[in-house]
């Protein structure tokens, strides 16, 4: 009888694992596609693996010391006056402590090495995109390009994207999962992100933050493709009859889900740093900036740059 209990329990402990194996295929954190997202793969591994030091004895002894010193066992020793040992407390405490000086180690280093403002390239080697959170999509103006899209990401693969992402609506949370790493998106304040896709493919970018009924919706394709693809993709958008301006933009921002991309070949100079001008009272609201160098605009404020100390802080790409 106490055979066939055992071998019922391996049985079921046997289909959880299997059926938590099969599923990894499907776990965007455990496929990445870059070297970001390979880091803070290899990240959870080492910090789940740590942490398993403490976890399976802990299993293991929940089980065992019920079944040995069960009532009908009369073989296991009784000592109704047994209080303390020595050697019990020195394991309890030290192997913990290590652990967590492991671990505290590890991610402090990892937290700085994998900054999300931290450059992968220099900046003539990036594709710059600036990135707008609305209601409930997502804006991506390529300023190099001079060109803006509505829920379509398409960069070349192997090319660093450097993100400056702000929010005309509630905040938000940037993220492309098989890429790695998630930042906030907020009203007034720019963050920004770091990533690199290592082979094409299409990924999915989505936002972690509930901000109301177009919430589940608020997905769109992250496309990495070949230079040839990238730049047959720029003549496609640039092909549109569309202008991005601040009129243009303010239809945009009204509630609703985009039902497909909307391209424009054309942007108004300066119209990132506007939108963030919008909530920043050091600046004249809904005011373009001339654009700076390589098509940028102008820093729009200290609020705007304000985000960075903040976010710096508290989102790194290890979240």
């Amino acid at each position: 009888m106490k055979r066939n209990t055992a071998s019922a329990f391996a049985a079921v402990l046997g289909l959880c694992a299997l059926a938590a194996l099969s599923g990894c295929s499907e776990l965007a954190l455990l496929d990445p596609k870059g070297p970001i997202g390979e880091a803070e793969r290899r990240l959870i591994f080492i910090a789940f693996g740590l942490m398993l030091i403490v976890v399976i004895p802990v299993i293991v002894m929940a089980v065992w010391f019920p079944h040995k010193y069960r009532e009908s066992n009369t073989e296991a020793e009784y000592a109704p006056k047994w209080s303390h040992s020595g050697k019990i407390e020195l394991v309890m405490w030290l192997i913990p402590m290590v652990i967590v000086i492991l671990l505290s180690t590890l991610l402090w280093i990892e937290t700085h090495r994998l900054d999300p403002y931290k450059p992968l390239a220099a900046p003539d080697k990036q594709l710059p995109v600036e990135v707008v959170s609305l209601d409930w999509k997502w804006l991506f103006i390529y300023p190099r390009q001079g060109v803006a899209v509505v829920n379509e990401l398409v960069f070349p693969a192997g090319m660093p994207l450097a993100f400056d992402i702000t929010s005309d609506t509630v905040m938000t949370s940037f993220f492309i999962p098989r890429l790695g790493s998630q930042i906030y998106a907020m009203g007034g304040m720019r963050t920004k992100l770091h990533l690199l896709a290592d082979t094409e493919g299409e990924y999915v970018g989505q936002n972690q933050q509930f901000s109301g009924a177009g919430y589940p919706d608020m997905f769109f394709p992250a496309r990495a493709v070949s230079q040839a693809g990238f730049d047959a993709w720029l003549q496609k958008v640039k092909a549109s009859p569309e202008t991005l301006n601040m009129t243009r933009f303010d239809e945009l921002r009204k509630p609703g889900v985009a039902a497909a991309p909307v391209y424009f070949s054309k942007i108004e100079p300066g119209i990132f740093e506007a939108i963030l001008g919008k909530y920043d009272p050091m600046t004249k609201q809904g005011s373009p900036q001339p654009a700076g160098p390589g098509g940028y605009g102008g820093h729009g404020g200290h609020g705007g740059q304000g985000g960075h100390g903040g976010q710096a802080g508290s989102q790194g790409h290890g979240q």
